[in-house]
């Protein structure tokens, strides 16, 4: 795949977040708040996406975070295939500014061992209405209270890290892994998403032996440029917040955990504001 920019997005028969960028110590030009502006937050359940919407977000995905390689969903139909699958519960939220599309999100939920699983398989913000907390927007809307279980396969440490704030501020260095290491295998297995439910699991939390210094991934055997993900992981490291290990080529890292028992009904309203307050912090990265 040749990005199109230093923000790539990659797809390996798949659909994940891979490419956001990342606030560093330095000073950064202050935008004008989204908040200003005519934003419109949607949310559709997936029967209800159209070819005409699935077009929009394949066009801001090239437009934003490069050109999709052979085996990416570069079309509608193979979107829709990978992102909203037949006779499963998909949900696609998209935020407008001004009526321009500035984000979109996709999430599959799934039954497993009693528990609904909510997993993102899609999140993209456009270069020009990022640092606005739309992503942060954008994963808040996707979540529902009947979620139990959330998931992500993704490259990049951001998008594991604004997911963690936003089901339930969770501290990246206070995360249990013995959720993942115990139910990983049958939530993969369970999803009606191909790459999904046949993700090799790597990293030292299901196999003693390993040594590539990952801790909770998915050997998802697609080489790509992880120059920035990398960076960004440098970052988060450096900060001493980053319990998913290293980041080998070919692989992607896999966050899952169950909702926080701390977490309140979406209908509080100080549940809102503290969730979005606490995850802009980490989703900055992302918007």
């Amino acid at each position: 795949m040749a990005p199109k920019s230093s923000a790539s997005l990659r797809f390996s028969d798949s659909i994940d977040i891979q490419t956001f960028e990342v606030d560093g110590p330095r000073r950064k030009r202050r935008k004008a708040s989204a908040e200003t502006m005519a934003k419109l937050v949607s949310n559709f359940k997936g029967e209800q996406v159209t070819d005409a919407m699935l077009k929009d977000a394949a066009k801001l995905f090239s437009e934003n975070y490069g050109v999709w390689g052979d085996r990416g969903p570069g079309k509608p139909d193979r979107l829709r295939a990978q992102c909203l699958p037949d006779g499963s519960s998909s949900t696609y939220v998209t935020v407008t500014i001004n009526e321009v599309l500035a984000g979109n999100a996709f999430a599959c939920r799934w039954e497993h061992a009693g528990r609904q699983v909510c997993w993102v398989t899609q999140l993209v913000v456009h270069s020009d209405y990022r640092e606005r907390r739309l992503a942060t927007t954008l994963l808040l809307t996707l979540i529902d209270d009947d979620d139990d279980v959330f998931g992500i396969m993704s490259s990049h440490p951001a998008a594991c890290k604004a997911l963690a704030k936003a089901v339930g501020d969770i501290r990246f260095s206070e995360v249990s892994m013995d959720f993942a290491r115990n139910y990983a295998a049958g939530v993969l297995k369970a999803s009606p998403i191909n790459y999904i439910r046949d993700a090799k699991l790597c990293g030292s939390l299901f196999n003693s032996d390993d040594t590539t210094g990952m801790v909770s991934g998915v050997d998802s055997n697609f080489y790509v440029d992880h120059g920035e993900p990398l960076d960004a992981l440098a970052w988060f490291k450096e900060d001493g917040n980053w319990p998913l290990g290293e980041l080998p080529d070919g692989h992607e890292f896999l966050f899952l955990v169950e909702k926080s028992r701390r977490r309140r009904s979406r209908s509080a309203s100080s549940r809102v504001g503290c969730t979005e307050n606490n995850a802009d912090k980490a989703s900055e990265a992302l918007h």
